[in-house]
């Protein structure tokens, strides 16, 4: 009975350290992101044409799934550090079907880590939702200045 309490800690302290990395990484990539942005907005105004838009929205978006590669391949890291999994390519793989909470269930870990990849898949869904809200919030002022397009000019 120990060894299980002690297996659950385990699976909980290693968890709750990947989710506050992953958090910070997260964090400071949108504060880079805001601040790329915030450089890029002085040339970018409601004068300025659909193409420079487009460009910092595409931006915005490689910066988002750089963050989640980041994210993931540190998951990816720490099961084959523990010997959870054979391969790094077998642990990515894991990862990242775990991580956007796809879960094929093609490959799953033993018993000993499962908690831990449940835990990856809680933080997977909280950190997409985080990048899909700040997307819908640059794509929304965005397009608030489209409507000083449509407007004619004097």
């Amino acid at each position: 009975m120990h060894a299980d309490h002690s297996a659950l800690f385990l699976n909980l302290a290693l968890a709750s350290v990947m989710v506050a990395v992953t958090v910070l990484i997260h964090f400071w990539g949108l504060i880079a992101l805001v601040r790329v942005m915030g450089h890029t907005r002085v040339r970018l105004g409601a004068d300025d044409n659909v193409l420079g838009q487009a460009a910092l929205l595409v931006l915005v978006v490689f910066g988002l799934v750089a963050l989640h590669t980041v994210e993931i391949w540190l998951y990816a890291v720490l099961y084959v550090g523990l010997g959870a999994l054979r391969t790094f390519e077998e642990s990515l793989y894991f990862s990242t079907v775990t991580f956007v909470t796809v879960g094929y269930g093609d490959i799953v870990l033993g018993k000993a880590w499962r908690l831990l990849s449940a835990i990856e898949a809680a933080n997977g869904v909280i950190l997409v939702a985080w990048s899909t809200a700040f997307l819908v919030a640059v794509t929304a002022r965005l397009r608030a200045l489209e409507h000083d397009w449509l407007k004619p000019r004097d």
